[in-house]
Order: structure tokens, then C-alpha cells, then sequence
């Protein structure tokens, strides 16, 4: 018998990253980061002006925060120690949207935690690379977790019968941030988290359909 399968975002789920990345953006750009509402890109403003950046501008910047200063981010409280917990009953993937280009550096950031799983470093919807894992894998049953709601969207079109788990686990963001539609919970507190998806392994049963818009 197959085993269950867990898929897990990093950023804002295992790692804390709009803090340590609020702090090298103003040290080493002179940019401020203040998230006002869920728009990542308009949180950015040029700090002399207070002009908010372009589009263009902003994966730049996220790309040089992972090349140079992804060791400035630390867990979020009870992540790993959940994932140890949940690593007894199912596989662990990690599929983050940092790209192929950062997929090795966030393996060796993950390992310095004593936490190793199988990285994929992907772009754009998760829909895809989960409908690709659900095949490689072929799990009993399979619980995805992410803190964007675009991305549960995305699962949700591609593998329906995958569980969704909203998780927020910066607090200076989650409460700008609304529940997805497309998850079957929103839990930012990793205690509630672990529970809830270890209930979904017992279950053993596909999930069931949300709302589409």
C-alpha cells in the first residue's frame, strides 16, 4: 500500500521570509516593505520617495534575497517539529516557487535545520507540479499546503482530489490576508495544523470538492 503524501510550500509555512526579507531589502536597497493588504509587489517603496516600485523590479530583488541572503530566514514556530511528526505517516515534498535556480540552495537551508525532503524548485501555478507528484508518488491520499490562495486554485483545477490547507505563518501578514476560497482550511498556528493534517491521513479519503470561481 502506498503511503500518504504531503506537499508543502516553504516561505511563510516552514520559513519565515517577508520579515528577513523586509530587513535586507532596507539595508542593502534602501527600499521599505510594508505589507498594507495581500499585494506582495505594492508593499515595495523606494525609501527616499516612498514611490512604489514596478512590477518588473520586484523579482529581482526576491531573486538577490535567495541567492545572497536566504540564511537570514528561521523557522516558524512548530513547522519542523510538525513535519517530523508528519514525516512518521506520509512523504514530504517541498514545492517552492523560488525556481530551479534556488532549488539547491533552499535543500542545503532546510538540511542546516536537520529537516531533509525532496525540494522542487518550481514557478507559476502549483496545479501542475502536483498532478505530476500525485503520479510519481501515487499516495493513498495527499494534503497540499501553501499560504498563497492562487496556488490552492491552481491545485484545486489540476488535482481536485488533493487536500488544501491554508497556512499563514507570519503573523505580520496573516490577518491581511484572507482565507482562499479553494482550501478546505485556513489553520496559521502549526499545532492546529499538524492535527488537522494527521486527521486527514487517518481519514485515507480524496477530498472533497470547494468553491470555483
Amino acid at each position: 500500500m502506498t503511503r500518504p503524501l504531503v506537499i508543502t510550500d516553504c516561505d511563510e509555512v516552514l520559513m519565515h521570509m517577508v520579515v528577513p526579507f523586509a530587513q535586507w531589502v532596507d539595508e542593502e536597497h534602501g527600499v521599505l516593505f510594508r505589507m498594507e493588504d495581500a499585494s506582495f509587489a505594492g508593499a515595495l517603496k523606494r525609501k527616499e520617495c516612498g514611490t512604489p516600485l514596478e512590477a518588473a523590479e520586484v523579482w529581482p530583488l526576491l531573486d538577490g534575497f535567495f541567492r545572497t541572503a536566504m540564511a537570514r530566514q528561521y523557522p516558524i514556530p512548530g513547522a519542523l517539529a510538525a513535519m517530523t511528526a508528519i514525516g512518521a505517516e506520509a512523504d514530504i515534498v517541498v514545492l517552492t516557487n523560488v525556481g530551479p535556480e534556488h532549488q539547491e540552495s533552499r535543500i542545503v537551508q532546510l538540511a542546516a535545520h536537520d529537516f531533509h525532503a525532496p525540494v522542487i524548485g518550481s514557478r507559476g501555478g502549483k496545479g501542475e507540479p502536483v498532478r505530476r507528484l500525485l503520479g510519481e508518488y501515487r499516495p493513498s491520499v495527499a494534503v497540499f499546503i501553501d499560504d498563497l490562495a492562487g496556488h490552492h486554485h491552481s491545485v484545486a483545477e489540476a488535482a481536485p482530489e488533493v487536500w488544501r490547507l491554508h497556512l499563514v505563518g507570519e503573523p505580520a501578514i496573516a490577518g491581511k490576508i484572507a482565507p482562499a476560497s479553494h482550501a478546505h482550511a485556513r489553520i496559521d498556528d502549526w499545532t492546529a495544523a499538524q492535527d488537522w493534517i494527521l486527521a486527514r491521513l487517518a481519514e485515507n479519503i480524496p477530498a472533497p470538492a470547494t468553491e470555483r470561481v
